[in-house]
């Protein structure tokens, strides 16, 4: 973008409200423009840096404009652009091979499309046509996406906007409770799922779970609760599709977040980290289920010459600077710190939880709705000292850290000094 073509954010504000759906919003009560990026910082209209620990919710996770991916990107660009499935090209082929160097077990067929819903929506499908199945089950408070069929196995209130969901989704407690210890909110959504399986077991396609929930609040269950369910649902001959959406690529200090528990699901769904930016998903399964997949279709920009080659360079990048074992390192390094913020101001925070650079910490307030005010505020805060941080959880008060992976031990202990500040001089939450 040329300096001269820069509007500023009252304007882009203004475009903003006069052509988009109102559903269209941001944290921010003064929101900078970003107008450049390059790896862990962004930078606003007036020249301002701002060290990005939220990375477009785990997209860039190589870094913005990342030099090493950018220039295979350009190079692409210029050599082949787009085509179709119709013909034959290599950089979709050699993408696919790679995967299968990567993917858990025996996951080694990937259907590309566009997006984490798409990727996710086909899934769903390929679960139906491999079981002959419809129904399927899905853990309270997850994200799944926004088309009719990821949005009804969502559990999360806020993205369920279409009121003629698909029926044939049950959904079970997640195995979070901040009132029980990890073990026993498990053991209590095992039991959720027994329960299901015996009544509807014979008509579930699949249990579709992220493997930890982004958008619910940072979520990650006890070690062995994935375990248990894959043997739950092998009993019923129920399929378990992983949503790595999120955790998929590094982020949490496995190459895929299922590695922790020691599972390889049936059918895996990726994107965001693939690309570092530019659009590219995929979902992937064994060869006996992917065979179930063998009438006529595509994607039109699935898998296209740019995507692929973009992807290609992101898996060679994530190897070389060995990603996973970063971010395994440096996301112990934040999460200590963030811990001790806790023990320093308890009646501010709540908990810390997550792994790798994928972490959140659920902040207090005198209520609900105090509590998703103060995290406003504290976004707001951080944005003004030059760190943007997101925020999620079923009350909208958990801060989300999920930084570039190439962020710095400069940047990790910048940003919790500045955050100590602001939790320093807020006042305790009403009423406590």
């Amino acid at each position: 973008m040329n300096e001269n073509n820069i509007i500023g954010r009252e304007a882009v504000t203004a475009k903003r409200k006069q052509y988009f759906y109102p559903c269209t919003q941001h944290f921010y009560r003064n929101s900078p423009q970003l107008v450049r990026g390059s790896m862990q910082y962004v930078y606003d209209e007036t020249g301002k840096e701002y060290t990005d620990f939220f990375a477009g919710v785990s997209v860039v996770a190589c870094g913005h404009c990342n030099p090493a991916i950018t220039a295979r990107t350009i190079h692409q660009l210029q050599q082949l652009q787009h085509t179709t499935t119709v013909y034959l090209t290599q950089p979709n082929v050699d993408l696919a091979e790679r995967l299968a160097e990567v993917l858990p077990g025996n996951l080694r067929r990937t259907f590309f499309v566009n997006s984490g819903s798409e990727a996710n929506e086909g899934a769903l499908l390929l679960a139906r046509l491999h079981t002959g199945r419809k129904g399927f089950i899905a853990l309270e408070s997850g994200l799944h996406g926004r088309t009719n069929l990821t949005m009804s196995v969502t559990g999360l209130p806020m993205w369920r906007t279409d009121k003629y969901l698909d029926e044939d989704v049950t959904f079970i407690r997640r195995p979070y409770d901040p009132d029980l210890k990890p073990e026993q909110a498990a053991e209590r959504s095992l039991e959720d799922l027994k329960r299901v399986l015996e009544v509807k077991g014979e008509t579930i396609a699949a249990m579709i779970t992220e493997p930890i929930q982004g958008n619910g609040g940072m979520i990650m269950p006890e070690p062995s609760y994935f375990r248990s369910v894959k043997s739950l649902l092998e009993q019923y001959g129920v399929l378990l599709i992983a949503d790595e959406i999120q955790t998929g690529f590094g982020r949490t200090g496995k190459m895929f977040a299922m590695e922790h528990f020691g599972v390889v699901p049936d059918i895996i769904t990726m994107a965001k980290a693939l690309g570092n930016g530019v659009p590219v998903a995929a979902f992937a399964a064994a060869d006996e289920i992917a065979r179930s997949l063998n009438t006529p279709s595509a994607s039109t920009f699935g898998g296209n010459p740019v995507s692929a080659a973009t992807a290609l360079a992101v898996l060679d990048y994530i190897e070389s600077e060995r990603l996973p074992e970063r971010a395994q390192q440096l996301g112990a390094r934040l999460k200590e710190g963030l811990q001790d913020l806790q023990r320093r101001y308890p009646e501010r925070i709540a908990d810390v939880r997550g792994t790798g650079l994928m972490l959140g910490m659920e902040l207090r307030g005198g209520d609900a709705a105090d509590a998703a005010a103060f995290t406003d505020d504290v976004l707001e805060e951080m944005k003004d000292r030059g760190y943007l941080i997101g925020k999620n959880g079923v009350g909208r008060n958990v801060l989300a850290f999920q930084p570039p992976l190439i962020i710095s031990e400069q940047d990790i202990d910048g940003m919790l000094g500045a955050l100590a500040h602001i939790l320093a001089g807020a006042a305790s939450p009403p009423g406590m």
